[in-house]
């Protein structure tokens, strides 16, 4: 539970906000700096602060990431620089999704409506092989369907389906995405 009046009190617990203060540290000195393609030490250091982190993942230096311990990143999947991750909530990227540079998949807001502006947070789902373009804005609790495609500079309200090719603002599924070589039946949902 967070705090219900964010103008009387911080809204997570002063352990979170240790947590973050030590990650910065580690991104300054240690992350943020390290060559493009050491990947497996970037990874090595999101698994050290608690984010669950796959085989082959590709995290760029650039890559601003709130809270890694609310960070699951599954095989293969790769995340450019400038993305920022802003897991007040979990997010969850699948296998071989690409998050791409200045991307944002923000997991919290604020609720406007009560005095307090209390704190809102929602888990964010990227499915497999799905990929978030460039500048892409993703709200909190979006699930976003396997194989499916963002447009950059779509702004995100509403979960997508998938294998579809969607954008806008607000975003909205356009047509199929066909990838060659790779299309389960399975995945496939049409847009309505």
């Amino acid at each position: 539970m967070h705090n219900q009046d964010t103008f009387v009190g911080a809204s997570f617990s002063l352990r979170n906000r240790l947590g973050r203060i030590i990650w910065g540290v580690v991104v300054l000195l240690l992350f943020r700096y390290s060559p493009k393609p050491f990947h497996s030490w970037r990874a090595f250091l999101l698994r050290l602060f608690g984010a669950k982190v796959g085989h082959g993942v590709h995290v760029y230096p650039q890559v601003k990431i709130w809270a890694p311990w609310n960070l699951e990143l599954a095989d293969e999947c790769g995340i450019g620089n400038g993305a920022n991750l802003y897991s007040m909530d979990k997010i969850s990227i699948g296998k071989r999704a690409v998050v791409s540079q200045g991307a944002h998949l923000v997991a919290g807001t604020h609720d406007y409506t009560k005095p307090g502006f209390p704190l809102v947070t929602k888990p964010i789902l990227i499915g497999n092989h799905a990929w978030i373009a460039a500048e892409a804005f993703i709200h909190p609790g979006i699930s976003i369907g396997a194989g499916s495609v963002i447009a950059a500079r779509s702004v995100v309200t509403r979960s997508m389906p998938a294998w579809m090719v969607c954008g806008g603002h607000p975003c909205k599924p356009i047509k199929e995405r066909i990838l060659e070589g790779y299309r389960p039946e399975s995945e496939i949902v049409k847009a309505s």
